[in-house]
């Protein structure tokens, strides 16, 4: 059989720990046999980060901008305990948060759906995608340790000098104060994104926050929302049937709780991040969790949800066999590939993305998959994988199919 050829390069940016040695497990057993594949290679692992003082990260991200397509793995975001490890030069940030701040995109997060793995929430019934907007908040906030007694002010200075303070607390002792921020071009970009991908994807949109108590802040996400979607998608949304709907954050939480499922459920950054955690783990698993980055000018990063299982490296690099879950992943691979096909029309790139889906999702259905899964299983008669098994029972399907 002729591999499938791709016309234009996707940007790939390999990654950390257990996740770098599965991404070259799916290369070398489900993807190069099958496609002749086109990548622009950035190494985002945390040794090459450091090496390059993290501009490796800013190039990938100027990258995706020129291809329009990009596949992530997981990477690590170092703490205190990893600067030793890896002799940082220094604590490198995130490098989702460099490339989100870059391509001013959203992060869509849903489950994978497969028999088998049942919700722990008896009411849902269709996947939920978390919209997470990708830039500020406490992700870009400045912090301080208030030593002793003072008063603490927000400041701003206008370019002509002028001054505006907001008292934040008359501290009587030790405290500590943080100041977060956001912009008006990114919620704008967010909103934009997020009523686009309900379009694209037909489904509603739910958004939240806490405007009650947060009069300035939170506020100003809620009126730029209505704002973008009375002027330009309510014409959309009414003709295909869907809805835009606004609650308060805790309101939200307990509506998505009762509810079916079936729509995205946007929300800021902090929000975001923590609810779609709950949302994958009451699915199932963060394993089992698509997420793409979507920005309004067309560009597409597609990841795995999860880290980069560091446990399970530790036990690789000690010679022992793991069963790790090599899902998101995977699909994160297929939703890049899917996504190129798209754009270049390239159908036969496209077909081998569902095809290499449905194989991975009749794998688990038929009963093998990794320890993580045979915990959560409803399914009877299963067989535990090992990391490097899985993916070769994945492969067995993806051959039949092809």
């Amino acid at each position: 059989m002729d591999k499938i050829k791709m016309t234009t390069p996707l940007v790939e940016m390999d990654g950390d720990e257990m996740t770098r040695i599965l991404w070259k497990m799916i290369k070398d057993e489900l993807l190069e046999p099958f496609v002749e594949l086109n990548t622009e290679y950035y190494d985002l692992g945390l040794e090459h980060r450091n090496e390059t003082d993290d501009q490796v990260t800013v190039d990938s991200a100027l990258a995706t901008k020129k291809y329009g397509v990009a596949v992530k793995c997981a990477t690590i975001t170092p703490n205190a305990a990893r600067m030793g490890e890896y002799n940082l030069k220094e604590m490198w940030k995130s490098p989702n948060g460099t490339i989100r701040a870059i391509l001013d995109g959203t992060v869509f997060r849903a489950p994978i759906i497969v028999k088998g793995i049942e919700p722990n929430v008896k009411t849902w019934k269709k996947p939920i995608t978390l919209a997470r907007h990708a830039y500020g908040d406490v992700y870009k906030a400045s912090e301080m340790k208030i030593p002793a007694a003072g008063k603490v002010e927000l400041v701003y200075t206008a370019e002509d000098g002028t001054e505006t303070r907001e008292l934040v607390h008359v501290f009587d002792g030790p405290g500590v104060v943080q100041g977060m921020h956001n912009i008006e071009k990114s919620i704008r970009s967010f909103a934009h994104s997020c009523f686009k991908y309900a379009l694209d994807t037909k489904q509603d949109l739910w958004f939240a926050t806490k405007d009650t108590i947060s009069k300035k802040y939170d506020h100003t996400f809620k009126d730029i929302f209505q704002e973008i979607y009375d002027a330009e998608y309510a014409e959309a949304f009414e003709a295909a049937g869907l809805e835009y709907f606004y609650t308060l954050i805790d309101d939200a939480v307990a509506r998505v709780m009762k509810s079916e499922g079936g729509y995205i459920w946007a929300c800021k950054n902090y929000d975001g991040d923590v609810m779609s955690d709950m949302v994958s783990s009451a699915f199932g698993s963060l394993a089992m969790m698509t997420s793409v980055l979507v920005s309004p000018e067309g560009y597409y990063e597609y990841e795995a949800a999860h880290g980069t299982v560091q446990r399970h490296y530790y036990k690789h690099l000690a010679g022992e066999e793991t069963s790790t879950n090599s899902v998101a992943t995977i699909f994160a691979w297929t939703g890049a590939l899917r996504k190129r096909g798209e754009m270049d029309g390239n159908k036969d790139l496209m077909t081998f993305a569902d095809k290499l889906e449905a194989a991975t999702i009749k794998t688990i259905e038929s009963g093998k998959m990794t320890k993580d899964l045979t915990l959560l299983t409803t399914l009877t008669d299963v067989t535990e994988l090992t990391s490097e098994g899985f993916i070769k029972a994945i492969r067995e399907n993806l051959e039949a199919m092809m």
